[in-house]
């Protein structure tokens, strides 16, 4: 038991608090400064249709936050064992559009946390070497797919033989295909079919749909891009 109150108690607990105001308020500036950027990093840098104000503020405020908690816990098991305890049962719901967006939530943190550790000088050369290296990877648009992939969503009614019918559409417009799943709809007067797909280098989007449309007898047709997004 004495061991155990050892642990929490290590340190000089009133240590915690011995950060001078000008001290907490040039730890939270930096770490805002440093933010901001990480933030403009990822605005310039997004590739997509999903763009998110509150996401963005939402990274400016996970470092500065990270930043002061950490102030707070250095040097004190007791106060940080607390705040284990109570972020263990926080529970995040909002889905991430993309997963760059993590790595950029880490990003925040891991600054975040140096900032805290009063590591200045290690936290500004992290964002710089970091920030130019996911920049110029955005911009170079390293390791892009080398062919347009899609996601082929179709209906056909149920005496048809659909791989009879897609299989020239396919051999014309694809350089491969994979299918997914086949499913009933519409009690089962319809099935519905999901397909992997590579588009030939050159390959016109309007009249691989057309071509769809006049094999499926003018049912639901949805060709989705599953590679690079369009920039927002």
């Amino acid at each position: 038991m004495a061991s155990f109150e050892q642990l929490l108690n290590f340190g000089d607990q009133t240590s915690t608090l011995a950060h001078s105001p000008l001290e907490v308020t040039m730890a939270m500036l930096i770490s805002l400064t440093l933010n901001l950027i990480i933030a403009t990093i990822y605005r310039k840098t997004y590739r997509g249709t999903r763009y998110s104000q509150d996401y963005v503020q939402t990274l400016i405020m996970i470092g500065i936050v990270t930043t002061i908690l950490i102030m707070v816990v250095s040097n004190n098991g007791a106060i940080a064992f607390g705040m284990f305890a109570a972020f263990s049962v926080i529970r995040f719901r909002r889905t991430l559009g993309q997963s760059r967006d993590l790595a950029f939530v880490f990003f925040a943190m891991a600054i975040g946390m140096v900032v805290g550790a009063r590591l200045y000088e290690m936290a500004c050369l992290i964002t710089v070497l970091v920030g130019g290296a996911i920049f110029i990877l955005s911009k170079i648009n390293a390791f892009a797919p080398r062919r347009a992939s899609h996601l082929l969503t179709l209906r056909m009614t149920s005496d048809m033989d659909f791989e009879q019918l897609l299989k020239p559409v396919f051999e014309k417009f694809t350089d491969g295909v994979q299918l997914m799943s086949v499913s009933s709809a519409q009690a089962g007067m319809m099935t519905e079919l999901r397909y992997g797909m590579q588009l030939k280098i050159g390959a016109s989007t309007p009249k691989l749909l057309e071509d769809l449309h006049l094999v499926c007898g003018n049912n639901r047709v949805v060709l989705t891009p599953t590679g690079n997004e369009l920039d927002g």
